[in-house]
């Protein structure tokens, strides 16, 4: 569509409204009675020929006023001056918006914008992301005498991490300390048979790194909510994170050769590091024995996890059992030594004063894992496996150690990444004070960039698509009426955060919250463990506590938004409300676009291929009828196939996964729709919205275009090629793309022809 500047005004109105006397000419010389009588009759003719043309103007001025209002008012506020400019900056109108929308929306940006040395990829959300920390730079580099203890020590934990001087002279002495308490790295140390191993056992060395530091090797222990009991927590025993992105990265061929040979040369040279720093001999060969021991353990550990695919039901996922059980039907054993299920619980519930028996209930999340590790583990000795299970600690830390220890992970990150360098320091504490207390961070996020005028907008807008997804349901021919009320009930019972939670404005809250903590300015890596042990305490107390579900799930200062099963609830933290999402007094096409759009995706996430299997109550139960589900599987057959044949050219050709992102992919597809009727309904009640300045697009057009804009971004190709394989999200591309192609109304919006690239012959929708 052409884009244009507008500079509309009134015609200007002529200078006279009746020609002039004749110049030089005076009463004086016409003085005859019969020029008198010709003088005054001409007087009477000028004054209704006046008249006339007076009201005639009028008419005109009023006809052009009416018509202004009625067609051509333009928004010309601070606000729409501004969203304008960054609609038309970031969008390339040479290029056919029914051909390829997303390049439409987003050429402009991708041309402009190149994605820095330190990160991966480079997005809008990114943009919030970074000018977020900014804030967060100033809040807590700023000291004031009124902080509360809890805003003290936030402060205090940031700037023991930019104490760049201090972190650098103590180099690798934090580590090298503290590894004696979880059995020592065998490869780092001499000796290590006869000073730990005859005391080694997996359990307590696995059980050590998890009581102390949450850290999960081998075996993924948590204490989680009951997924058929949601106001309950169990103990929950699962398959566990791995050092590359993911099970497929260890194949070590084509696109992750890079990463696993870096990966291993990572490992080399910090083992080499810290034998120099001990002071003890170097042998680089035995060295890269024992690494390349580790990496063939990791690579039959990751080859004994369960897929993606294979982890998409919550309902095959739930095995509950007592500990007993467990005990009797998943034996690990090592070097002789057999593995009690009980007596490793036992060893990390320690931490916290509990006690549990064998007759423990349980979940186990990924069975046929356990089964598969045991005859793995059998191969290797205790020396190789606690080997691993420390470098899988280890591999973590070194970050936050000086510039020696940081450097070899450099060519790790480039492989798995693509990222060239780190990301300024005062950038990495902000984000690691946030993610660690970010309660006291969100309290000084809140006092410093949001008022808080969003919340009753946002209230507003949620009731509005809540209703709109509710409607919609009757229009679903393929769910029967008893799926229909049931899911009418959940929508309905969906509660909503917005902004942040009432509790973190009060110092006294926060000062209990954080009262166990006490950082040292000198001391960031013990400050680390500090927090990790901190946390820890705080999830495996939870085992015998009722679940809050008013707690909030996430902090303040957060560019994101999420759905909880559990909870059934929404959260949109303040972080987010912020254009291009959402503003006060930005046009409403573009808050529906944003935000708008956000809420119908949060909601539908409670209705995906995961979420649907949950009540309204947040339990596991199975509340659709059989003809229901079939035909929801039907359906969702349909998305799976249409993302799973987009091909990423960033990823060197590679196709999503369409089972691995279906989750998201029915939110982003349902969002946009209820969004779109939503601002529809507005506008029926409403009217329509002035048009923004210098673009030739109705509200219409600008409501899919703002929602297109949200997703402009780009990825390195390492990172595209990790994101596929680890992301449940498709890449924005094709979020925009693959929404907007099932959704009729963009085309309407736009006059695509039916043979358009946007106007396929076959649409997917599920909500």
């Amino acid at each position: 569509m052409p884009i244009y500047i507008i500079d509309r005004k009134f015609p200007e109105t002529p200078g006279e409204l009746i020609p002039a006397e004749p110049e030089g000419q005076t009463m004086a010389e016409n003085n005859t009675p019969k020029s008198a009588k010709k003088l005054r009759w001409t007087s009477l003719e000028i004054g209704l020929i006046t008249i006339v043309s007076l009201l005639f103007i009028v008419l005109v001025a009023l006809i052009a006023l009416f018509a202004t209002q009625r067609h051509d008012r333009i928004c010309t506020s601070a606000d729409c001056t501004r969203s304008a400019s960054r609609i038309i900056e970031n969008m390339d109108p040479s290029v056919d918006p029914c051909d390829n929308f997303y390049q439409y929306a987003c050429g402009g940006w991708l041309k402009r914008n190149i994605i820095p040395e330190t990160s991966s990829r480079y997005s809008t959300f990114d943009i919030l992301r970074d000018e977020l920390e900014v804030v967060l730079k100033a809040v807590l580099e700023r000291q004031d005498s009124s902080d509360s203890s809890a805003l003290t020590k936030a402060k205090m934990l940031y700037k023991s991490c930019t104490n760049e001087s201090t972190i650098e002279k103590r180099g690798g002495t934090p580590l090298l300390e503290m590894l004696p308490d979880v059995f020592e790295w065998p490869v780092a140390v001499d000796n290590w048979e006869t000073d730990y191993g005859q005391s080694w056992t997996a359990e307590d060395s696995i059980a050590r790194l998890n009581e102390r530091y949450g850290k999960q090797v081998l075996v993924h222990f948590f204490i989680g909510t009951d997924d058929r009991d949601s106001n309950s927590h169990i103990i929950h025993f699962d398959q566990p994170p791995l050092g590359l992105s993911s099970r497929d990265y260890y194949a070590c061929t084509g696109p992750y050769e890079e990463a696993c040979r870096t990966y291993e040369e990572f490992m080399f040279n910090v083992a080499l590091l810290m034998r120099r720093d001990r002071g003890l001999s170097v042998n680089e060969t035995l060295i890269k024995e024992e690494m390349t021991r580790v990496m063939q353990l990791e690579k039959e550990i990751a080859n004994a996890t369960d897929t993606p695919d294979d982890r998409n039901n919550p309902v095959l996922l739930y095995n509950k059992m007592q500990l007993r059980v467990l005990n009797e039907n998943f034996t690990l054993q090592i070097d002789s030594q057999e593995f009690n299920w009980t007596r490793f619980t036992n060893k990390i519930m320690k931490m916290v004063n509990i006690t549990v028996t064998d007759d423990e209930q349980v979940i186990v999340y990924a069975p046929n894992y356990f089964l598969r590790l045991n005859p793995v583990l059998a191969r290797y000795s205790p020396r190789d496996v606690q080997n691993y299970v420390v470098w899988r600690f280890v591999m973590n830390m070194v970050v936050s150690l000086s510039r020696a220890y940081k450097d070899t992970r450099k060519a790790f990150r480039k492989a798995i990444y693509g990222a060239t360098s780190e990301s300024a320091v005062w950038r990495q504490c902000a984000n690691y004070v946030n993610s660690n207390l970010d309660n006291a961070v969100g309290r000084l996020y809140i006092q410093e960039a949001f008022t808080g005028e969003s919340k009753d907008m946002m209230n507003e807008m949620i009731s509005e698509i809540r209703d709109i997804f509710v409607n919609n349901l009757d229009d679903l021919h393929w769910m029967d009426a008893e799926t229909r009320k049931a899911a009418e009930e959940k929508a309905r019972a969906i509660r909503e955060r917005i902004g942040y939670s009432e509790n973190i404005m009060d110092d006294a809250y926060l000062d209990k919250e954080y009262k166990d903590l006490s950082y040292n300015k000198e001391q960031f890596f013990e400050n680390i463990l500090q927090n990790l042990e901190f946390l820890q305490k705080k999830r495996l107390k939870k085992l015998r506590q009722k679940v809050n579900k008013e707690e909030w799930i996430s902090g303040a200062a957060v560019v994101n938004a999420f759905y909880s099963t559990s909870r059934n609830q929404i959260v949109f933290p303040a972080g987010i409300l912020q254009p291009p999402f959402f503003s006060k007094g930005q046009a409403k096409s573009l808050n529906y676009g944003g935000i708008g759009m956000v809420i119908g995706h949060e909601i539908t996430h409670g209705f995906d291929d995961n979420g649907r299997n949950f009540d309204k109550d947040g339990d596991l139960k199975d509340w659709w009828t059989a003809g229901s589900t079939q035909r929801f599987q039907e359906l969702s057959k349909c998305m799976v196939y249409q993302y799973g044949n987009f091909s990423w050219d960033l990823a060197n050709g590679q196709n999503l996964s369409g089972n691995n992102t279906l989750g998201e992919n029915i939110a982003d597809n349902g969002g946009i729709r209820q969004s779109y009727q939503a601002y529809q309904k507005y506008v029926s009640k409403h009217g329509e919205e002035d048009p923004l300045p210098g673009i030739d697009l109705n509200h219409q057009q600008l409501f899919f275009l703002n929602f297109a804009q949200v997703w402009c971004g780009t990825h390195r190709p390492e990172h595209a090629v990790n994101s596929i394989k680890t992301d449940v999200h498709s890449p924005g591309k094709f979020r925009v793309l693959g929404s907007l192609q099932n959704f009729p109304e963009f085309s309407k919006a736009f006059n695509c022809r039916k043979e358009s690239n946007m106007v396929p012959k076959k649409t997917c929708q599920v909500w």
